[in-house]
């Protein structure tokens, strides 16, 4: 064997411009952007809510001369939101960051790896929350499935709950946010394809579902969440949310006497108020010889208008 060989001329070592790690790109996260968020100085306080039915009857009447006007009034009452603390840390030690090879960025990957973790926990509990029965003002599972291509109409079933908010609210449905199960089978309908297959060759986008419901926005949730145990043969893996669709009108962005499915009520006491969806601090840990990267993000996830919201259970296989 000619000496010396490849092996005994290079010693392996890490790519500086290559790394592996399955980090979700956090546009597959939508609990952040469903609701409007209404940032807040203090962790908990009141909002003023009118009753819906006061604001809708037909009590005006003709006026006589030198009589009085027909009048009434509308209830006023409040509720209450909690934006709890939610936390979580990574600790990078001295010796780690003294050997770690180029390659390997200690810090930087610490707060992206707290932050994807913060950002799971917002999505599962606005999916564990929200994108379930029993939550808003019509429950429906379809008649036939959506991925029933020769029998479903998904878009007669969207008209119906458009249909359903309007009458009982006076508002238009605005937005419909789709697991990605549902929004796989959708966007390949062909009551969706055959409605842009004389216009477009392009495959059906959440802009043209958008377009064709008459409603501003499809959102589609893409994140991906792990089950399992730490240690476990393989991962247990499943998106958050199912197979589910939640069609509702969402204010564009929070007011006074402005309805809205839910609102987010974002706590800017965090993290020296900076009032960020998760703020990353870093502090030194001496005892344990190590800096501790945390994040934290303070939230209330609410529903303000059950009846602005038309949810769809199982709307495919």
């Amino acid at each position: 064997m000619p000496l010396p060989t490849a092996s005994d001329v290079h010693v392996d070592a890490l790519l500086t411009d290559v790394s592996v790690a399955y980090i979700q790109d956090q546009t597959n996260f939508v609990a952040g952007t469903v609701f409007p968020r209404v940032p807040v100085a203090k962790q908990s306080d009141k909002y003023a809510t009118y009753t819906k039915d006061d604001w809708f009857r037909d009590e005006a009447e003709v006026r006589g001369d030198t009589s009085e006007s027909a009048g009434s009034g509308f209830n006023l009452g409040s509720t209450t939101y909690f934006a709890d603390v939610y936390a979580f840390h990574k600790d990078v030690g001295d010796h780690v960051r003294a050997n770690a090879d180029p390659a390997i960025n200690p810090d930087s990957e610490a707060t992206e790896f707290v932050t994807q973790r913060l950002m799971l926990r917002q999505e599962i509990q606005w999916a564990t929350e929200f994108f379930t029965t029993s939550v808003w003002g019509t429950d429906k599972t379809p008649t036939n499935l959506w991925s029933s291509y020769t029998t479903s109409d998904p878009i007669d079933d969207i008209e119906t709950g458009k249909t359903t908010i309007l009458q009982n609210t006076g508002f238009e449905a605005n937005t419909l946010v789709l697991g990605y199960l549902v929004w796989a089978k959708l966007k390949n309908h062909p009551d969706l394809v055959d409605r842009y297959k004389y216009t477009s060759s392009d495959s059906v986008t959440v802009e043209m579902a958008a377009a064709l419901f008459e409603i501003d926005r499809v959102i589609v949730a893409k994140a991906i969440k792990n089950t399992g145990k730490e240690g476990a043969a393989s991962p247990t893996m499943a998106f958050t949310h199912g197979k589910h669709a939640l069609l509702a009108h969402i204010a564009p962005s929070p007011g006074l006497l402005t309805p809205s499915a839910g609102y987010t009520f974002s706590w800017t006491g965090i993290s020296a108020g900076l009032g960020t969806d998760v703020a990353i601090s870093s502090f030194r840990m001496d005892h344990l010889k190590a800096d501790r990267i945390e994040g934290e993000v303070a939230f209330d996830f609410k529903v303000v208008g059950s009846d602005l919201g038309y949810f769809f259970n199982t709307a495919v296989a």
